[in-house]
């Protein structure tokens, strides 16, 4: 069976990607002389927060993820990152290939969450590989990559942030639920407010700038009947 090894040797962000991607280069090599027509690879990319340390005010931003510090020898576990797919061109020996993984600004999901809390260094990945090679000098031949082949890299933050400021510069990202997305829809069109931006704005405009302790909160207009 032919003996595969991989490495990942870089990462930048995809400037052309309709929404955020990273790019990274996988270097791929197999025994000398062996001729691979193609491989269905494919990789699974996990955080390892462990593998590094972290600031106080990190820590502060990681707690919703981990819980307190004192807790994270137990708490601090590899993160779910993403999984791709790739077909891998064929070679001989040793290729690079480009691997692009799309990616999500969503804070509630926990990769998105756990980069944005970072200041500054790098994250630290692995990249776990599996799928099914076509060989032989001749023909082919079909084994599969073994699971246990694996790279370690430590993704820069200043990647990240470039790769979020080409699609949302200036911006963060906020979820809502549908009916209160639908509240909001509704007071910005009897407004007339022209954006998101003028909405909230509006909105906390409105606002009381303090309430007695125990008081409701100021709701969000309900939609009027046509």
């Amino acid at each position: 069976m032919t003996e595969f090894s991989f490495a990942c040797t870089g990462v930048r962000p995809d400037r052309y990607a309709a929404g955020p991607t990273l790019v990274f280069t996988l270097r791929i090599t197999a025994d000398p002389g062996t001729r691979v027509h193609a491989i269905a690879l494919r990789c699974q990319l996990r955080i390892e927060p462990g593998k590094r340390g972290y600031r106080q005010d990190e820590a502060e931003g990681l707690a919703d993820l981990f819980g307190e510090r004192r807790r994270w020898g137990a708490s601090m576990l590899p993160v779910q990152f993403a999984q791709v797919s790739l077909v891998v061109p064929g070679f001989t020996g040793e290729t690079e290939v480009e691997l692009p993984v799309p990616c999500s600004y969503d804070l509630d999901v926990a990769p998105t969450r756990y980069f944005h809390a970072l200041e500054q260094g790098e994250a630290p990945l692995l990249l776990l590989f599996s799928g099914t090679a076509f060989t032989g000098p001749g023909g082919f031949q079909v084994e599969p990559v073994p699971w246990d082949r694996e790279a370690s890299f430590r993704l820069p933050l200043t990647v990240w942030r470039e790769m979020i400021e080409q699609h949302f510069p200036g911006c963060g990202w906020l979820r809502l639920p549908r009916d209160t997305m639908d509240a909001l829809l509704a007071f910005r069109s009897r407004q007339a407010l022209p954006s998101w931006e003028a909405t909230v704005r509006a909105l906390l405009d409105t606002a009381e700038p303090a309430l007695p302790v125990g008081a409701p909160s100021q709701a969000i207009p309900e939609r009027t009947a046509p």
